[in-house]
């Protein structure tokens, strides 16, 4: 059987949830899509879904293999579009979402050389933290930095994405450095308020498990712009994410503690509604997007000494 029909099939009944919903999108019976998805679990030795009369939901294994598997098909319809698009210049009207924060720092500022490079494209940005709805509300592309939850949207992974707990070098010297993360009760932490979108709280590696903890302090926002004013002055610590405070960590304006407990890293996506038949504005701005966000040197501010705060 075709590998590339095995994975196919496996990204259609993860996105859509069912092998009815995923058979009836394609045109096969229920059946066909079963027996593709056995074959590929035969061949690859592990159980990537599990299935129910009511539900089916993905292994741990099936995640990431969804994951690689959408980054793959991508890869491949971008290689057939750029043969048999040839000469074929991208054109039209595309309409972009991305985090407040993030899409100023980093996907705004990117917009003109994009331009520059497609001269019949047009772009809207549209910057906002709530998690706007791509489908309904007629977006071609959104960038999301975290954890997804739609698996029925095919993500596409830019780069990895760091949180670290950080504090000012005044705030270190008058309360000490947490050295666990138990400690942080002890500490003023300065964090989002409920109604924001970091609903998991922080995370660490504690004993090889990845514990998520909600500290708490006197100041909290819906805003993260807010917290990284307040942790520059000395407020408290806080839990930022590096695109946010690399620069200032390399300047020595804010220094990372509880490194040593440090959780993997979480991803920055392109999103969009549908792999097959992407418009190739929407194959290049993702292309472009990759091309700036995979060299390390993007994410780097300038090199300076950061300031030692063991005896403090």
């Amino acid at each position: 059987m075709d590998r590339l029909k095995q994975m196919e099939s496996f990204v259609l009944v993860a996105t859509k949830g069912s092998l009815t919903a995923a058979a009836q999108a394609e045109g096969v019976a229920p059946a066909v899509m079963g027996r593709r998805l056995d074959a590929l679990e035969a061949r690859l030795g592990v159980k990537l879904l599990l299935r129910t009369t009511r539900r089916l939901s993905l292994t741990h294994e099936g995640s990431a293999f969804l994951e690689d598997c959408q980054r793959l098909l991508t890869e491949f319809d971008n290689a057939e579009a750029s043969v048999t698009a040839g000469g074929v210049k991208a054109s039209g009207h595309l309409r972009v979402t991305a985090p407040a924060g993030f899409g100023r720092r980093h996907v705004a500022p990117l917009v003109p050389d994009f331009l520059a490079r497609h001269p019949e494209v047009s772009v809207s940005l549209n910057l906002s933290d709530r998690v706007v709805d791509i489908v309904n509300e007629g977006f071609d592309c959104a960038v999301r930095v975290g954890d997804l939850s739609d698996s029925s949207l095919i993500s596409m992974r830019l780069a990895d994405n760091r949180r670290l707990c950080v504090a000012a070098p005044a705030y270190l010297q008058r309360a000490g450095i947490p050295r666990h993360p138990s400690e942080l009760s002890r500490h003023e932490c300065l964090t989002l308020s409920s109604d924001a979108s970091q609903t998991r709280g922080w995370a660490f590696r504690v004993d090889g498990q990845v514990q998520h903890l909600r500290p708490s302090g006197r100041l909290d926002c819906s805003d993260g712009q807010v917290l990284h004013d307040w942790c520059r002055r000395g407020l408290g610590l806080a839990w930022r994410s590096t695109w946010e405070v690399a620069q200032e960590i390399r300047s020595g304006q804010l220094i990372s503690v509880l490194d040593d407990f440090a959780a993997p890293p979480n991803g920055i996506f392109a999103v969009v509604s549908q792999r097959k038949h992407l418009p190739l504005r929407v194959r290049l701005w993702i292309d472009f997007l990759k091309e700036h966000y995979a060299h390390p040197r993007y994410w780097e501010g300038p090199t300076t000494t950061q300031p030692s705060m063991e005896n403090a």
